[in-house]
């Protein structure tokens, strides 16, 4: 085999895994040396792919943390280390076992990451990194510091997930629903870093959102019940679909009354749209993530912006507002309403919400301000309002496109 076709497992197969590992061994730690060790057997064994190359990787992973073990029974004689030989040899590893013991075991896995007990930086660096397999390396480039440091940082949630004994578990029922939001927010952060940086050179990171959403379709398989896992997919989705739309070749941003709506992903879409119309379909009162995803669908359904349905935009917002109250969705709201009643009446809902200080330091704030005094023919305000705007924006792309519109206005 060649080693191309190896790394491609790698993966796709690392999360599961390494999910089922912990579970044999019951250390994050020595199931990560366990898997390196498997995929390095991988790399010198293989000729041709096993059958259930998932379970292969799992039992010589498994055989590998013994050997470890033993050798550090011959160095160090610690009687823990011999308990933990006879937890480990009496573990059944799945030799031959279906998708639903790995996905018994990734869901394990995701709680365990994303446990209230650690901050929630922790829980998105040790997602990406235990479960997309993103090395320490590019979850050190996602968090803007040196891989050092990340590798640090990691080591330390490994060692509060085992001296806490953070349980490896999913949560009981009653206790599911409560813990699932904690786990879809981290996602959805991943998706929203990669979607659209809070700073740095680059306006999207692809890898980034493209595991979030693969994490989303993960959760969704295994919990195919819950309408906020369906909503919070479908939001990714349709915003996703119009990324090769949404950059110019110089990495400058392209809004979206300008995009070339046939440059969107329709596959994509297609597949948002479907998940929104199931996560609307379900009883009980919509997630968050469904009523945004709603609002991306009617994005996503037009082609072009002009036939946008911005009246049922705004009363989206509104139903949003009443759901979860937050100062970025008064003034998404606002922006919706500007489309619908001009800009002075929006520019009176923003002027509200700046005067209330809930958004200092936001530089979409000042640059939605900008806009809405633009149109109203204010110009020397609006150049007040983008300068503002531009000593807060920290995205490159965000700062030049604010450059562009200083120019517009002369």
């Amino acid at each position: 085999m060649r080693e191309g076709e190896i790394e491609q497992i790698f993966r796709d197969e690392a999360g599961r895994v390494l999910a089922t590992l912990i579970r044999l061994v019951g250390d994050f730690e020595l199931a990560e040396e366990a898997m390196q060790d498997a995929f390095a057997a991988a790399l010198e064994q293989w000729t041709a792919m096993p059958e259930n190359p998932r379970a292969w990787l799992v039992n010589v992973g498994r055989n590998k943390a013994i050997d470890r073990i033993r050798r550090q029974i011959r160095l160090r004689a610690k009687q823990r280390y011999i308990e933990a030989e006879a937890t480990i040899a009496s573990q059944a590893a799945p030799a031959d076992a279906d998708d639903d013991a790995f996905g018994d075991d990734m869901l394990r896995l995701i709680f365990t990451c994303c446990h209230p007990a650690l901050s929630m930086e922790t829980r998105v660096a040790l997602t990406l990194r235990a479960i997309c397999g993103l090395s320490t390396e590019a979850v050190a480039r996602a968090f803007l510091v040196n891989e050092e440091t990340m590798a640090q940082r990691l080591v330390r949630a490994k060692q509060k997930i085992r001296g806490a004994r953070i349980p490896y578990t999913t949560p009981s029922p009653d206790m599911l629903d409560e813990r699932l939001d904690g786990v879809l927010a981290v996602i959805y952060l991943v998706f929203s870093e990669g979607y659209a940086g809070t700073s740095g050179a680059q306006l999207m990171r692809a890898d980034l959102a493209r595991e979030a959403i693969r994490l989303g379709r993960l959760l969704d398989s295994l919990l195919p019940q819950r309408p906020a896992i369906a909503g919070l997919l479908a939001l990714m989705l349709l915003h996703d679909a119009r990324g090769a739309a949404r950059a110019t070749a110089d990495g400058d941003i392209i809004l979206l009354e300008d995009q070339d709506r046939s440059r969107w992903d329709q596959t994509q879409i297609a597949q948002g749209l479907a998940l929104v119309e199931r996560a609307l379909r379900a009883a009980g009162r919509p997630s968050v993530y469904t009523v945004q995803a709603a609002i991306a669908a009617l994005h996503a359904r037009v082609h072009h912006h002009q036939e946008t349905d911005w009246p049922q935009i705004v009363g989206l917002y509104e139903v949003l507002l009443r759901l979860q109250p937050s100062p970025v969705v008064e003034l998404n709201h606002a922006a919706a309403v500007s489309m619908v009643d001009g800009p002075a009446r929006a520019l009176d809902l923003i002027d509200a919400l700046a005067a209330r200080g809930d958004l200092a330091g936001y530089y979409l704030l000042p640059s939605a301000r900008a806009n809405l005094l633009n149109r109203l023919g204010r110009r020397e305000e609006a150049r007040r309002a983008y300068h503002e705007a531009l000593e807060l924006a920290k995205l490159d792309p965000e700062r030049r496109l604010i450059l562009r519109r200083l120019a517009e206005l002369g």
